[in-house]
């Protein structure tokens, strides 16, 4: 049984293990890429998505292709595509082909009317965007920006933005930041060790509501060591 290689026909078996082998391969090829192609689609990231789907999905569903040559292939695509994300950092003409420079949509509350054909974007979608920033009215928009990624970045003039405690001159407690700690009764060890404390000390946090963290469903620490532990409201 070769699963590289064009066959006549396929058992089910094989048809499992040809799709289990091309998911994993799949699966170190994403890896490589990166996380932002996964994020953020830019021109160059949706010609090689495009591309690799179409190279992926032919053998694994017509038997007479061999999953060797798209393997083959998509290897090597990843080397060019690695190659050109490369060069974009080197070389600042090749990046701007790749990643245009953003493109103002408004500027100080008016509509850039002739950047919204250069973005291809209508007034529709615009007013779309803006509603999702709770935009109420353009002319408190200070600037807009279409992205390169396919986004609008929007910034409100400063007299329309919500006051900070900054602006009033207030004290604050430091930022803290709450990560789970317990999930589904099971705790995080890394965690624990992270803030060098152990399951003793976890156990007597919960205390006051549980006995034993097996019973948590979800628990959360800050920075400061407090411990939030959430209860399942009864149903009534």
């Amino acid at each position: 049984m070769d699963l590289f290689k064009s066959q006549e026909s396929l058992t089910t078996v094989e048809w499992v293990l040809r799709a289990i082998v091309s998911f994993v391969f799949l699966l170190l090829v994403t890896k490589v890429m990166g996380q932002r192609s996964i994020s953020q689609l830019r021109f160059l990231d949706f010609i090689i998505a495009l591309t690799l789907g179409n190279i992926i999905a032919h053998p694994l569903s017509d038997e007479r292709l061999g999953v060797k040559g798209s393997m083959l292939t998509t290897v090597t695509l990843i080397i060019l595509y690695v190659a050109a994300t490369w060069l974009s950092l080197k070389w600042p003409l090749f990046r701007r082909y790749l990643d245009p420079l953003p493109i103002t949509l408004i500027r100080n509350g008016q509509i850039q009317f002739h950047n919204l054909s250069k973005a291809r974007i209508s007034i529709d979608f615009l007013f779309c965007e803006l509603r999702k920033e709770k935009v109420v009215n353009i002319e408190y928009v200070s600037l807009a920006v279409w992205e390169p990624g396919g986004t609008i970045s929007v910034f409100m003039d400063t007299q329309y933005q919500p006051l900070t405690p900054a602006d009033m001159k207030l004290e604050t407690q430091p930022f803290t930041l709450a990560r789970p700690i317990i999930i589904e009764g099971k705790a995080n060890a890394s965690l624990l060790k992270e803030i060098g404390k152990d399951h003793n000390w976890l156990t007597k946090k919960i205390s006051p509501a549980y006995s034993e963290i097996r019973d948590v469903i979800l628990a959360t620490v800050d920075d400061n060591e407090n411990v939030q532990v959430y209860t399942i409201p009864n149903e009534s």
